[in-house]
């Protein structure tokens, strides 16, 4: 790929100003994303709603962060827009009676059922944010997010959180996932920023170093699916290789994604002796490098594929727009972080990519998922359901990578 103009180039006025017009466009295309109760519809291919899906809890969560940030940044709208948000998540989708969140509501404001993990982290992430932001009922959102978290997903004595219960938070299940753990590091990082409860920030690193020591014994891909006391499945989902939050074997995206996270905690935590923060900047290279290595143009083509086997050689070809966004965040902060010319070569690679294949220059947004020649495929994420992966992606490559994004850009703390 022929990298050299300056438009994707890091440090450049050129790039700075590419991000600046892609996330434009990115905060107006989803203006139309919140449901009379608030709760977020699922947006399609030019922003338009789809009604007849489900108003998921952590798609709700997502664009709650994201019009926080807006309103740091002026976008028009943006403080009605988390407002709706941050109804939606303290009124329809909140569980009166047992507790905490529901995963969603059906069209027909029908439960979805189970209490996930997942879409709790996401809640701490958008009140965290809407606390910064001002906005009202977000403090005792954020209280209360922590609170239910810390009761039924968080587990001290493993320094991990399990996965899903039933609605009445009754019955836990037996998976266990990295998954839902790698977002709670993203929140908890989130909730130490706003809160000054450092307590969050070491629990983070609690969940890294199991991540960590699973990864460096597995060549650096990081095993997705766990049993209830932890042990590996290695084999999970091999028969349904694309589902959109377990898929079979390793996930690139999520190797690149941890390796932000875990430099972002490093930093943070040891921030007044940062050579103690040079052993997990090195296992964030490790992680990586091996994803990239393994995924990025593994088939002929650029674009990083879904998911490879233990080998590294990848299952789903398909590309994905949240691990490209990943992919930009995290080649930027290593750049910073290590002044290594690789990672910036890298960055260089994927703005091309971007401008050429994954932004939609028509409808707005980013296609949301790709086959491996490039061309739109629908079979896992058709429409563009929110806007949190490639928002971010326009900000975390030039603010300061020991910050959570929210804070560093409500701070104006930059590289």
């Amino acid at each position: 790929m022929n990298t050299e103009n300056k438009k994707y180039l890091i440090d450049t006025d050129e790039n700075k100003k590419f991000l600046e017009d892609v996330r434009n466009g990115l905060l107006k295309f989803g203006h139309a994303f919140p449901s009379p109760g608030g709760g977020s519809y699922y947006l399609g291919d030019d922003g338009t709603p789809w009604k007849d899906r489900n108003r998921e809890t952590w798609i709700t969560s997502r664009m709650a962060h994201v019009y926080s940030i807006g309103t740091f940044l002026g976008h028009e709208g943006s403080e009605e827009l988390a407002d709706a948000a941050l109804k939606g998540l303290r009124g329809e989708l909140h569980d009166d009676v047992n507790g905490g969140w529901y995963a969603g509501l059906t069209a027909n404001n029908e439960i979805v059922p189970t209490k996930q993990c997942y879409a709790h982290a996401f809640v701490i992430l958008a009140a965290s944010s809407g606390v910064l932001a001002g906005r009202p009922g977000a403090q005792e959102l954020l209280d209360e997010a922590l609170k239910t978290y810390d009761l039924r997903f968080w587990n001290e004595e493993e320094g991990l959180s399990c996965d899903t219960w039933n609605t009445e938070f009754t019955v836990l299940d037996d998976y266990r996932g990295l998954n839902a753990n790698m977002h709670t590091v993203e929140a908890f990082l989130a909730a130490a920023d706003v809160t000054g409860d450092e307590k969050y920030r070491i629990r983070a690193g609690r969940i890294i170093d199991h991540v960590t020591g699973w990864a460096k014994e597995n060549n650096w891909r990081i095993p997705e699916h766990f049993s209830k006391d932890w042990a590996a499945d290695l084999e999970c989902n091999k028969e349904r290789p694309d589902d959109p939050f377990k898929p079979y074997g390793a996930t690139p995206g999520h190797g690149i994604e941890w390796a932000r996270l875990i430099t972002q905690w490093a930093l943070s935590f040891y921030r007044t002796t940062k050579e103690k923060a040079i052993p997990y900047i090195s296992m964030a290279e490790s992680l990586y490098n091996r994803a990239i290595e393994d995924a990025w143009f593994a088939d002929g083509a650029p674009g990083i594929c879904y998911t490879t086997d233990w080998e590294g050689k990848p299952v789903v070809h398909d590309r994905m727009h949240w691990t490209l966004a990943e992919a930009i965040n995290t080649s930027a902060v290593l750049w910073h972080v290590t002044k290594n010319q690789k990672y910036a070569d890298d960055y260089a690679q994927f703005m091309q990519y971007l401008d050429e294949k994954v932004l939609d220059h028509v409808h707005g947004s980013w296609f949301h998922q790709l086959d491996q020649n490039n061309e739109l495929l629908t079979t896992v994420w058709p429409g563009k359901s929110d806007l949190y992966h490639a928002t971010q992606a326009t900000l975390i490559p030039y603010y300061a990578p020991d910050l959570s994004i929210a804070p560093a850009v409500k701070w104006g703390k930059t590289c």
